[in-house]
């Protein structure tokens, strides 16, 4: 079996169905929030990015959000990621129910800690994020992967693939396209318009959408606009990028396998 072959069934065994177990606990959603934590991403967006989940948990909207389902709760798990077998759980999962077990998910996100691992691997991520599902311990009527970075996968197994074995599975992939710098002439691995390659290629799955966020001030509004409508299960208040389709669609492809230089 040839390398990407056998990378293309790692992820395959990664999102396979395992037994449910007894004794779960009901939720109306079971949410991983997966972010990029790369070499790509400087220290500057690495806290903001932390900051912007850190806020999003504390403020009320999300808070009523949870609230606002049939039971009341949700489960939570955010791990960061970045190479394809690159991913460090920071928050195993959690049941969450009002300001209080928020705010203790919160405080386990560490906004000063800078890691800047190799590579990006969306695929290996999402395959990661699926087998965090099995036997954790909840049963919820929605299962979400929110994933969020600043480029195209790079390393691992083609997206495409990953994103579609995991959608299979009645798991929504939610999407945020962080783009604060614009893309630099001499790399391979970072594209221009990544929000719409997060629509065309890493998204999918009922109800699926992605947000841009292009500028600073904007990123934490952008993380709790994102998890109000996927913990409530709302129509997106404003334009989505998955309503938007220009043509050509995005070459899902076009940054799979580099060209021999170091993927960040």
């Amino acid at each position: 079996m040839r390398f990407p072959e056998m990378l293309i069934a790692t992820v395959m065994m990664a999102v396979a169905p395992l037994p449910a177990r007894a004794q779960e606990v009901p939720v109306d959603l079971e949410l991983i929030l997966a972010v990029d934590v790369s070499r790509s991403m400087d220290a500057d967006e690495q806290a903001l990015q932390r900051q912007g989940y850190i806020a999003a948990l504390h403020h009320p909207d999300v808070i009523a959000a949870i609230q606002s389902g049939p039971t009341g709760r949700i489960a939570i798990a955010y791990f960061e990621w970045s190479g394809f077998e690159s991913q460090a759980i920071v928050v195993p999962w959690s049941l969450v129910n009002d300001a209080e077990s928020a705010d203790a998910v919160a405080s386990r996100i560490s906004p000063g800690e800078v890691l800047g691992r190799y590579g990006t691997s969306i695929s290996g991520s999402l395959a990661f994020a699926a087998a965090l599902f099995e036997n954790n311990g909840y049963a919820g009527a929605r299962r979400t992967i929110d994933i969020s970075g600043d480029g195209p996968n790079n390393t691992g197994p083609p997206v495409i693939g990953a994103r579609d074995a995991v959608v299979a599975r009645g798991i929504t992939i939610n999407g945020l396209a962080i783009t604060l710098k614009p893309p630099r002439d001499d790399s391979t691995f970072e594209i221009d318009h990544l929000d719409a390659y997060y629509r065309d290629c890493v998204i999918g799955g009922l109800g699926a959408f992605t947000l841009p966020v292009h500028d600073v001030d904007q990123f934490e509004v952008a993380i709790r606009r994102k998890l109000v409508t996927e913990i409530a299960a709302r129509p997106l208040p404003i334009l989505r990028v998955v309503e938007r389709r220009p043509e050509p669609m995005t070459d899902c492809l076009g940054s799979e396998g580099g060209s021999g230089r170091t993927p960040r």
